[in-house]
């Protein structure tokens, strides 16, 4: 029994990036020439295929420089720290990512083939060389002259302690305009929430201050040119983010404050409704797969729901389960970081020895496991294990729409759909639209399974259904009376 999924996250881990790429003035230059250019092949990653780009060129001393895109993530220019050619083979490393490619190289000079490997993990990657620049192609991500303005803005969240730094797009004339904050989802994301080559903040900004609506996009804390620690933060904290963002946007003299809204993608739509259930300033929430059950049963669901997507075994499946329950029983139990990791380990090595005669089993090394207690041990995770949307939701009073793909594997329909629905109905409001989108997946995208793997390769960055019935919505709320 082969184990794939240790624990499935529901954060996108980005590749980090340093400033200044290496450059190679030890080598034969002469026989490297014979790479220069561009380079791409895939990764397949826990189901999703990311594209890698190897680029080598020379700068005016003949030295090369040798750097690595992703282009699938948005990331480009990530630097290597070392680079070793031999005629017939290359190898290149790049200590921030952890990562090293070493690779054959064919008689033609048109292929590379070999592994990738990132921590301890091994894939294999067969890099082709490419005559042009690789290249995403997204039709809907807006491009200027825009028939709005745009001003970076920066505010402060006294509660943190923070600055942080954003875009204010404004409908041409004297206003005042309604306005929307937009916040994000889980894990890292700056203002236009990009993510895999997409940037869905910056399409949606685009589309509402067309119709007349002032929008907030921001970085999240520690990210872009927002201050702070995100490494360190929950939803909790990312909520006094959003809060400071209304208070900011409630004294801009464009913007009517008796119709402010918040929209939220994922994680940003239990924000929404945390910051809903205790501020009556707002208007009204748009909920973008926002999730109605707690953190443990979305983890729990998505994790089944993908891996049985990709073709897993069921009784992989089912092992998997049963181990992610009881790594989130020590969770609950021992708040003490030490003591749940001793609990955890001993857990893991129990189930090590359950699968040890089964050749196909994957064994965690060593670093594997220190990746993965700082992940479950981490402030976030904790928090979100057992945050219950409900506990909110049924404290909302004001309008509501929430809205899931009915492809959507990380927050599932049908179940949180009817969760949010309940826990309205339990707090008494009415005021309440509850749409599931035919055919969209996480990201509001027209999927064909709805698969993480398939978010980058969809050029579409958000479904124009997904779009106007959204603005549908939201004219209706701030127009009551419109016609």
């Amino acid at each position: 029994m082969y184990i794939k999924r240790f624990l499935h996250i529901p954060r996108l881990v980005a590749l980090l990036i340093v400033v200044l790429p290496f450059t190679n003035q030890g080598q034969n230059n002469t026989g490297l020439k014979k790479l220069e250019g561009s380079w791409v092949g895939p990764l397949k990653v826990r189901g999703t295929e990311i594209r890698l780009v190897l680029n080598l060129s020379f700068n005016q001393a003949d030295s090369a420089i040798v750097t690595f895109d992703s282009p699938d993530q948005g990331a480009k220019n990530i630097p290597s720290s070392k680079v070793v050619y031999t005629g017939d083979s290359l190898i290149v490393e790049a200590d921030r990512l952890r990562g090293k490619f070493s690779g054959a190289i064919d008689p033609g000079f048109q292929s590379i083939s070999g592994i990738w490997k990132q921590l301890t993990i091994k894939l294999p990657l067969t890099l082709t060389r490419q005559e042009k620049k690789i290249t995403v192609n997204r039709p809907q991500e807006p491009k200027p002259p825009f028939p709005y303005h745009q001003e970076e803005v920066f505010f402060h969240n006294p509660v943190a302690g923070i600055d942080l730094a954003g875009t204010l797009t404004l409908p041409e004339g004297p206003g005042p305009f309604p306005a929307v904050i937009l916040i994000t989802g889980s894990g890292a994301q700056n203002r236009d929430e990009e993510l895999l080559g997409h940037k869905p903040f910056l399409v949606i900004a685009d589309y509402l201050t067309r119709q007349g609506i002032v929008v907030l996009r921001y970085d999240d804390r520690g990210i872009g040119k927002s201050k702070g620690d995100f490494g360190m933060a929950t939803t909790l904290d990312f909520t006094t983010d959003a809060e400071a963002a209304l208070d900011f946007i409630k004294k801009r003299p464009e913007t009517d404050t008796a119709r402010i809204g918040v929209i939220g993608h994922s994680e940003g739509g239990i924000i929404a409704s945390i910051m809903a259930s205790r501020r009556t300033d707002v208007d009204f929430i748009v909920m973008m797969a926002g999730p109605g059950l707690n953190g443990e049963q979305i983890l729990l669901l998505q994790s089944s729901l993908i891996a049985r997507n990709s073709g897993e075994r069921e009784e992989v499946i089912e092992a998997n389960q049963k181990l992610s329950k009881g790594l989130y029983e020590i969770l609950k139990k021992y708040p003490d970081t030490a003591k749940a990791s001793v609990k955890i380990r001993s857990l893991i090595a129990r189930f090590d020895k359950k699968y040890a005669s089964d050749t196909s089993y994957h064994k965690l090394s060593g670093e594997e496991l220190a990746l993965q207690l700082r992940i479950l041990n981490s402030p976030w995770f904790r928090c979100f294990l057992v945050l219950d949307p409900e506990d909110y939701l049924s404290k909302v009073h004001c309008n509501v729409l929430a809205m899931i793909g009915s492809l959507d594997l990380q927050v599932p329909s049908s179940e949180n759909l009817e969760a949010i629905e309940k826990a309205l109905i339990f707090g008494g409001n009415p005021n309440y639209t509850i749409i599931e989108m035919p055919g969209l997946n996480h990201l509001f995208q027209t999927a064909k399974t709805g698969g993480p793997e398939e978010y980058s390769k969809i050029e579409e960055t958000i479904s124009p259904k997904a779009l106007e019935t959204m603005g549908e919505w939201i004219s209706k709320t701030i127009h009551p009376n419109r016609e």
